[in-house]
């Protein structure tokens, strides 16, 4: 048979249980507590990221669109640069490719040789010193038409047929083209001098090309 229980041990069973019931309470608040710092730190550091996210998407954002203007820039003032350079520019190629490593500003870069190119002096026409040599252009591409010509009508001459009418109107047209033809070396004179071919050595070289075509022309009749 079993032993009555005293009050004694059932208020110490009720005290002990008493205790182990605030303990789980305890730990089960300690437990809440944890747990809920654990969560508010998860979504601290999720915002956080989010956030260095959206500032790495705006600053990818903004990177890519200065590198489109200063690409667009680049290429402008690199073609302004062959303009000076003339025939020695349009063998340059494209622009140069950025230096690998590079930390400079671009911006600052720019503006810098923006500044030196304003203050470089602008191509100018040529100058009187060298209107002989565009008067022997002249000349010399009249002389190379009318030989063309000559030729053209020695060949028409020579097969007959057709040919002996329709290559005497050529050779008429290709003389009648001296004058300009001089332009072609004129021209690569500019661009070795970095001048421009204005007016006045056109006219030179048209002048001196008209009269020596004029004057082939009047010896052959």
């Amino acid at each position: 048979m079993n032993e009555p229980v005293t009050s004694e041990t059932y208020a110490a069973q009720l005290r002990r249980l008493a205790e182990l019931t605030a303990r789980v309470r305890d730990q089960r608040a300690e437990a809440h507590t944890w747990y809920a710092q654990q969560c508010a730190a998860a979504e601290r550091a999720v915002a956080e990221a989010e956030a260095e996210v959206a500032r790495a998407e705006r600053e990818a954002v903004a990177a890519r669109e200065l590198q489109e203007r200063v690409d667009a820039e680049v290429a402008h003032l690199w073609q302004q640069l062959r303009g000076r350079l003339g025939g020695g520019g349009r063998r340059a190629g494209g622009p140069p490719a950025p230096a690998p490593g590079a930390t400079a500003d671009p911006v600052t870069l720019l503006d810098g040789v923006r500044d030196l190119l304003n203050r470089t002096r602008q191509p100018g026409d040529l100058p009187g010193s060298v209107n002989p040599l565009l008067a022997l252009c002249g000349v010399a591409g009249a002389v190379v038409a009318y030989a063309l010509g000559g030729a053209a009508r020695a060949a028409g001459d020579r097969y007959g047929g057709e040919l002996a009418v329709g290559l005497p109107v050529l050779a008429l047209v290709v003389t009648l083209l001296g004058p300009l033809v001089g332009l072609v070396p004129a021209k690569a004179l500019a661009d070795r001098r970095h001048a421009v071919l204005g007016p006045r050595p056109v006219a030179v070289v048209i002048g001196a090309g008209l009269l020596t075509t004029v004057l082939l022309l009047t010896l052959a009749r």
